[in-house]
């Protein structure tokens, strides 16, 4: 069979998406599974032809488009839709009409099905607009990928999944495995923007407050081969003996939390490091700091904790902000925060500094026993202080720990411990990133969640040869940037992107149409913004996007205003 005019259209159509317009042009359209017929008000409606033989369409024979229009109003606004087969697209039409859908995705599978429907309907109009992707033959896992980048929950709101169910009942399997991509996807997403929406004005005015530290005095990483980790779960008390026994050959990086159980049992790391926004952080330096170890902290730490330590190093994590600023500085090394925890941050600094072998020390990821933190941390003065005779300690420790769901379970060893979803999903990303990394890691047996490491050491072997022979064929010079070379670094860059900001022109109704009018400039500089969005939307929940990007540029704004007059006070 020929491919059409029409096919030629949608074809075109499909330019930016070269991966599917090539696989399109090679399809088999004779193998199709489609017939078609006009409905009664003249619309072309795809009818699907089973293996006896029998056509059913896939829409109404009457009115398709009301019938669409039907099913799309029940759609609340602010919605990012994902649509369960393509069909007509009358479906994907109908919501695409209104303004208050912020994205349109349609899961397919068959490429040569999908090209007998292109071959005999027009979708070009539908294929251009900004608001609508298509996926054909994605797996679970690239479904998931692909949600985890399209879907923003501050730009688009919720999301639903709305299934054309004369489509799905087809092919259940591959489309119940798609909705399940879909809820992983949105079930981490949920505790993405969950972060997000209670520290993004917080993450921004800590990393914009940090530029000048980081700037002005970065310590450089020390180059190590044996290296342990601190971790601050119960079980690092009784693992004090180990660690001091084989202290001497091991380089000792404590997480922030660690830091006071270590010091009370005279143990001084060689770094400590430090993730967390909040102001609490505070309270695992409140015992001092050990002279000699560097600090390592997170570009968006609360910036009194600069002042900690004269050996520093700021580190860029996955916060756009913060890469933003990285690479305007040139100076900051990225550090792979995803896990979440701080023990995760932990052993990828282990990893980045070159350590080969790393033992884990109180890495519980639950509370053995029911007890939350190892002696000497924070939890134990921060209770003393607060208890009386109606608050004792034990009843403030008992609602720390009860504050989330727990699940109680059994080890190998007879020990029990409780265990939170959150810990659950640490210590399960802590273990994949385990599995896939050059060093050696030995979790020291505690009373906790056994930490269930695979690591095959051929393929230990095997990375280890390949990143030797990658660093001999790369230059690691960084390339030089404008702003690296102004005197006075933090202000340069605070100005520069303070106008950067101003200069993106106001929001429309919709993201997407708004997003692709965008250089890639302005959407590095949009997307910075992004967190400080979610913590704005979560205290105004009633405004629109318009209102919404409105008020977190001039919030943004304001914010840098503040810092560069408090810079220039402290120089005169």
């Amino acid at each position: 069979m020929d491919k059409s005019a029409c096919f030629e259209r949608n074809i075109l159509a499909l330019t930016q998406n070269p991966s599917l317009n090539a696989r399109l042009n090679v399809a088999d359209i004779t193998s199709a599974r489609y017939k078609f017929q006009e409905a009664r008000n003249g619309e072309l409606v795809p009818e699907w032809v089973d293996t006896q033989g029998i056509v059913h369409p896939l829409h109404s024979m009457v009115d398709p488009k009301r019938e669409a229009k039907r099913i799309i109003d029940s759609v609340e606004s602010d919605k990012f839709l994902v649509l369960l087969g393509l069909g007509g697209a009358y479906y994907a039409e109908a919501a695409l009409e209104r303004d208050d859908i912020g994205m349109v995705l349609v899961i397919e599978y068959g490429i040569n099905n999908l090209a007998g429907l292109l071959n005999n309907k027009d979708y070009s109009r539908l294929f251009k607009n900004p608001r609508f992707r298509l996926l054909v033959d994605t797996s679970g896992e690239e479904l998931k990928q692909q949600i985890l980048e399209l879907y923003q929950p501050v730009l688009y709101g919720g999301i639903r999944v709305i299934p054309l169910l004369s489509r799905t009942v087809f092919e259940t399997k591959l489309f119940t495995q798609a909705g399940s991509a879909i809820e992983e996807a949105i079930e981490q997403l949920s505790s993405d923007y969950s972060v997000q929406a209670h520290f993004g004005t917080r993450w921004f005015s800590n990393i914009i407050r940090n530029v000048k530290a980081a700037a002005e005095n970065q310590d450089s990483p020390p180059v190590i081969r044996k290296a342990a980790i601190s971790a601050a779960g119960p079980s690092l008390t009784a693992q004090i003996p180990r660690l001091k026994e084989k202290r001497k050959e091991l380089f000792l990086i404590a997480t922030d939390t660690s830091l006071p159980c270590l010091l009370g049992e005279g143990i001084n790391p060689d770094a400590v490091i430090s993730i967390d926004c909040q102001h609490i952080s505070y309270y695992h330096f409140m015992n001092g700091f050990p002279g000699g170890a560097s600090l390592f902290l997170d570009l968006a730490s609360p910036p009194l904790l600069s002042s900690v330590s004269k050996k520093r190093c700021f580190f860029s994590s996955g916060h756009p902000l913060a890469l933003y600023v990285s690479r305007a500085l040139n100076t900051l090394p990225l550090l792979d925060t995803s896990g979440g925890n701080v023990t995760y941050a932990a052993l990828s600094l282990a990893e980045q500094l070159g350590a080969q072998e790393i033992e884990l020390y109180g890495a519980d990821f639950s509370y053995p026993a029911g007890i939350t933190y190892a002696r000497g941390t924070y939890v134990y003065p921060f209770f003393e202080k607060r208890q009386n005779r109606f608050s004792p300690l034990e009843a403030q420790a008992s609602a720390f720990m009860y504050r989330n769901p727990l699940e109680k379970k059994n080890s190998l060893k007879a020990y029990w411990y409780y265990e939170t979803k959150t810990m659950e999903f640490y210590r399960k990303k802590l273990e994949e990133k385990c599995a896939c990394m050059e060093a050696s890691v030995i979790p020291v047996e505690g009373h906790g969640a056994p930490l269930k490491i695979e690591q095959d050491e051929n393929k230990i072997s095997q990375r280890r040869q390949g990143t030797k022979e990658g660093a001999a064929n790369t230059n690691k010079e960084r390339p030089s940037s404008p702003l690296s070379q102004a005197g006075n670094i933090s202000k340069e860059f605070l100005i520069h992107y303070k106008i950067k900001i101003g200069e993106l022109k106001d929001g429309g109704k919709n993201a997407a149409d708004y997003i692709s009018s965008m250089n890639n400039e302005e959407k590095t500089i949009f997307t910075t913004l992004l967190p400080t969005m979610a913590a704005l939307k979560r205290r105004n929940p009633q405004w629109g996007f318009q209102q919404l990007f409105k008020e977190t540029k001039v919030y943004c704004i304001n914010e840098i205003i503040t810092i560069i007059k408090q810079q220039m006070d402290e120089k005169y």
